[in-house]
């Protein structure tokens, strides 16, 4: 009897989201190999790692002689490394689509090529340059890197003009190293994500949008189907279908907005999976993790209609109690088995229903018995409005 050989899948990148596109696999019979630069990188806890820099080319040469694919868990991932290891291994999304997503310039001037308006920005390379942006866009605004950061990281938010001398003390250093761009601030009504994924043979499948709530620039709690969307829904699907083709993208992405005057705007692209998608694991029919893995493997994609209502919420710095969650009808606990720091997104839980009632009253309990009912208020306000 010929034994049976099961697909690799490579990951670049051990974190949360390596370990749960490990978990996704194993039950479409596919092994997961990650490699990371950290020893103790949580994906390490369900799948074999390989312990590298991006830039060592030997380690990475033998990785890519194990794998069948590669695909990357935050986009961070030097693109050079990218592009060196598609020349030996297919590697999906593809490294250009990494690029666009590296650089803020590159990814806003992208948005509006396909017809999604973003605010106005400038880049900034000189103490000068902030001036005559500050000038043009006005206050308040907000300067970030063009390149790394994310979850609040590597920005300045400029209440006013004045505050210039102070951005650019935080940020100007990375002016020749990473290039800055200042925005404007955007008084929005509502923040929305769009996840989408995209197959090798081109079929193309959307999440219902999400409604999401920042805290210190953090995600800390999702809200799916997004109420009261319907119209914007057919919008941000054209949307994400025109960035999907074209980057000639496979695998799944998020794609960032915020609602004003009732129109879109594009605020960043995420080229994999992400954490306002996290409510698909129990939400959905299918989920972004295993959808992810059967679209850049070449299967069929899963349906991605949710399955009622989806509420998650991020557990950040440390974990709560878990007993009121796992007390919790149709509630489920995520431990990513991280150290906690301040900060650092350590678990999640989400919480679904039938209908928007039903999740409400579910979240109402919980939170009443974990202390949470701040950070769940805005989610219950949504529902129930």
């Amino acid at each position: 009897m010929t034994e049976r050989r099961q697909p690799v899948l490579g990951v670049l990148g051990g974190g949360q989201l390596a370990r749960m596109l490990a978990l996704a696999a194993a039950p479409l019979g596919v092994k997961t190999l990650v490699v990371d630069s950290s020893a103790d990188a949580c994906a390490g806890q369900v799948a074999p790692l390989v312990v590298a820099d991006w830039t060592d080319y030997a380690a990475l040469e033998a990785f890519a002689a194990r794998v069948d694919v590669v695909t990357f868990d935050f986009e961070n991932v030097p693109a050079e490394t990218a592009h060196w290891l598609a020349e030996r291994v297919a590697v999906f999304p593809a490294p250009q689509a990494l690029a666009v997503a590296q650089d803020r310039l590159a990814e806003k001037t992208l948005f509006r090529e396909c017809g999604l308006p973003t605010p106005a920005f400038m880049t900034v390379d000189t103490r000068e340059q902030l001036d005559q942006a500050l000038a043009a866009i006005g206050a308040p605004a907000i300067l970030k890197t063009r390149r790394l950061g994310y979850d609040g990281k590597g920005q300045f938010r400029l209440a006013q003009l004045a505050d210039a001398d102070a951005a650019w003390a935080a940020l100007g250093a990375q002016a020749s190293k990473h290039g800055l761009i200042l925005e404007a601030f955007v008084p929005f009504e509502r923040e929305l994500s769009v996840i989408a994924v995209r197959g090798r043979d081109g079929d193309f499948g959307i999440w219902p949008l999400t409604r999401n709530w920042h805290v210190d620039g953090v995600l800390s709690m999702s809200l799916a189907p997004a109420p009261d969307i319907e119209q914007l829904q057919q919008r941000a699907t054209e949307l994400a279908r025109t960035l999907a083709e074209r980057l000639d993208y496979v695998g799944v992405f998020a794609l960032e907005l915020f609602v004003k005057d009732g129109e879109l705007l594009g605020n960043e692209m995420a080229p994999r999976v992400h954490n306002s998608g996290h409510w698909t694991i129990e939400g959905a029919h299918t989920s972004q993790f295993e959808n992810h893995v059967r679209a850049v493997l070449g299967l069929p994609l899963g349906d991605t209609g949710a399955r009622g209502m989806a509420a998650m919420f991020n557990w950040i710095g440390d974990l709560p109690e878990a007993m009121p969650v796992l007390q919790t009808v149709d509630a489920h606990w995520h431990d990513y088995g991280k150290a906690f720091r301040p900060g650092r997104k350590v678990g999640h839980a989400t919480i679904c229903g039938v209908d928007a009632a039903t999740v409400a009253a579910r979240i109402e309990s919980m939170a009443q018995a974990m202390g949470r009912q701040v950070q769940v208020r805005p989610a219950l306000d949504a529902l129930r409005a």
